[in-house]
């Protein structure tokens, strides 16, 4: 019976992932979708409790971000001691795990499949904690989604899934972590799509919005279903306030090009041993600390402050502008910090300051402050991210208020068409990535090969057989009609051929004409006649952009599947030629 139970739960595993290899698998993504959302609601939820714990305990006052009210002293020493401690850690570390957050997301999907090691988590995981804990112009957010798609890719590593599923798996934990950060699910969606796999797909929308919802409903049980900010009803009083809009989306979108280009700036000197890059960040943030003390954490309560109109102009401006240098120099030099935070930080207390000035020019017509605060933070974060719909869903998430759709689409639009048309300025992720000798392959071709594994097109009907038969083997061998035979040798498959060529060759033997030569004794399949091509492995998980790869890595002619079962044992499960994978692009463009 426990054989039996065996046999059925090891088929049914079978069946499931060989669901997953095609782009037809809606109800086995939507299950898994499912899952990474509420692995990763879990996993925010003890990620911000070692925040928020340790933050409500030792600072002084009743907020968990109060570090304005730490003693100057306490102030400067803090984030110094911080970054030395980041900086010895770092350094102990080899360079390939020393990399975090959304680039190396973005990093492991180009090059690895979405493939990411409980390692890079823990490591994210002590970066994302320490950095806001002593006090670095850091945010939460960054630090969240990469732990989201890490503990997603491993569930599906744990699986065995094919890549492209593993690849959908990682958009879920992205989007679940910004669901469960801001409590704003659809935005988490967008995001996922937007920024980190920078493609829509049909099949990917239903999973990645289940990992969305059941994060936001885990989050739900703990926080309640109110969002980041407590933003009061927003609206636009006159269209007069139109051109003024779009002056602050000019001044958004040049601060956010200044942002991305003091990163990039400060980015050329990753070469540099990252002990010190790190401590000159430390040092770089102990001024900042002592005169705008405002600038360390992740800052919401100074954002929901600006949002109620709580603060002055100056004061607004002084605290923009130090924000986007301090966190600019400190994330180019290579300190782990999150950045969406210091972006909505940002763009807060740009566009309040703006606000105010509006106010004065036009007191009867001007809106709030906290319209223009909320406008502010979004048309940064699009043009910081470049990322317009993902903005516009989590500003519209954020007010739960329909009137600010217009004027939010304006402002967003026109301060990212600002950053990349009028500087030039791509995404700061991608700004990133160029910047370590990186790059980020997203064409509809790629896109397509990435999102079906070979298991999906490859033929089935083969047969394993040795290179020497005797005659009544090779017969017994086309019996079951496979359409390849695989080729045995001494380390393994060394050469493909149809089994049509045996049935003829067998066919010839036995003609006339050939009785002369006597009864065939023994057929060597590498000698007859026959349409032989060279082989190489690939991976049963491996999608058919890496079934390219293996091609011109090999000039192999053509691909056998293979899966390890034991730890010396491979199955083969089919035979992937490069003209399927190019007739089944074709067939689905079509």
């Amino acid at each position: 019976m426990r054989k039996l139970w065996q046999h059925i739960s090891e088929y049914s595993s079978t069946v499931f992932r060989n669901r997953l290899s095609g782009v037809d698998a809606l109800p086995q993504l939507a299950v898994l979708g499912l899952l990474s959302g509420i692995i990763t609601g879990v996993v925010i939820l003890v990620f911000r409790f070692a925040i928020e714990w340790p933050l409500e305990h030792f600072l002084p006052g009743d907020s968990a971000e109060s570090f304005e009210e730490l003693a100057p002293l306490t102030r400067g020493v803090l984030p110094l001691l911080g970054a030395l401690m980041l900086g010895l850690m770092l350094h102990r570390l080899a360079i390939s795990d020393r990399k975090v957050g959304i680039v190396h997301i973005m990093e492991r999907l180009n090059y690895h499949q979405g493939y990411m090691s409980f390692r890079s988590a823990v490591v994210q995981f002590v970066c994302g904690v320490s950095t806001v804990l002593t006090g670095q112009s850091a945010g939460r957010e960054g630090p969240a989604v990469h732990l989201g798609a890490a503990f997603s890719s491993m569930m599906g590593q744990w699986m065995r899934l094919p890549n492209n599923s593993i690849r959908t798996l990682v958009a879920c934990g992205c989007a679940a972590a910004i669901s469960a950060s801001f409590n704003t699910p659809i935005s988490g969606v967008i995001f996922a799509m937007e920024v980190v796999m920078m493609e829509y797909t049909i099949a990917g929308f239903t999973p990645i919005i289940l990992a969305a919802v059941s994060a936001a409903v885990v989050t739900h049980l703990v926080y309640g279903p109110e969002p980041a900010f407590n933003v009061p009803a927003l609206t636009m009083n006159s269209l007069m306030e139109i051109p003024w809009i779009l002056a602050i989306a000019l001044i958004i979108g040049v601060a956010a090009a200044l942002f991305i280009h003091l990163v990039d700036t400060m980015g050329r000197f990753h070469q540099r041993p990252v002990l010190g890059r790190i401590a000159v960040a430390g040092l770089i943030m102990v001024p900042f600390a002592l005169v705008v003390p405002q600038t360390m954490g992740i800052g919401y309560d100074t954002v929901n402050e600006t949002i109620d109109g709580q603060l002055g102009f100056w004061f607004l401006l002084i605290v923009g502008v130090t924000k986007l240098l301090v966190t600019s120099l400190t994330i180019g030099l290579g300190m782990p910090s999150g950045v969406i935070g210091p972006t909505l930080f940002m763009g807060a207390t740009l566009g309040g300051a703006m606000g105010l000035i509006g106010t004065q020019i036009a007191p009867q017509s001007a809106s709030s402050v906290g319209f223009y605060a909320m406008l502010g933070m979004g048309a940064m974060m699009g043009a910081v991210l470049q990322a317009p719909l993902a903005a516009l869903m989590s500003l519209m998430e954020l007010t739960r208020n329909p009137n600010i759709i217009l004027p939010g689409m304006l402002i967003i639009t026109t301060a990212t068409l600002v950053t990349s048309e009028v500087f030039g300025k791509k995404s700061l992720f991608l700004t990133i990535l160029k910047s370590q000798g990186l790059s980020y392959q997203n064409s509809p071709v790629i896109q397509a090969l990435r999102r079906v594994s070979v298991g999906a097109i490859m033929e089935r009907n083969i047969h394993r057989t040795q290179r020497h038969l005797t005659p009544d083997e090779a017969r017994q061998t086309l019996k079951s009609e496979p359409k390849w035979l695989v080729v045995e040798g001494k380390n393994g498959p060394t050469a493909i051929l149809p089994a049509v060529d045996l049935a003829r060759f067998l066919e010839d033997a036995e003609k006339p004409e050939h009785a002369e030569d006597g009864p065939l004794e023994s057929v060597d399949l590498m000698k007859i006649p026959a349409n032989r091509r060279d082989i190489a492995p690939v991976q049963y998980q491996a999608t058919l952009e890496e079934a390219l790869h293996q091609f011109d890595a090999t000039n192999a002619e053509a691909l056998y599947v293979q899966r390890h079962v034991a730890p010396v044992i491979q199955r083969i499960y089919g035979i992937v030629l490069k003209t399927d994978i190019e007739s089944y692009y074709q067939y689905r463009r079509s």
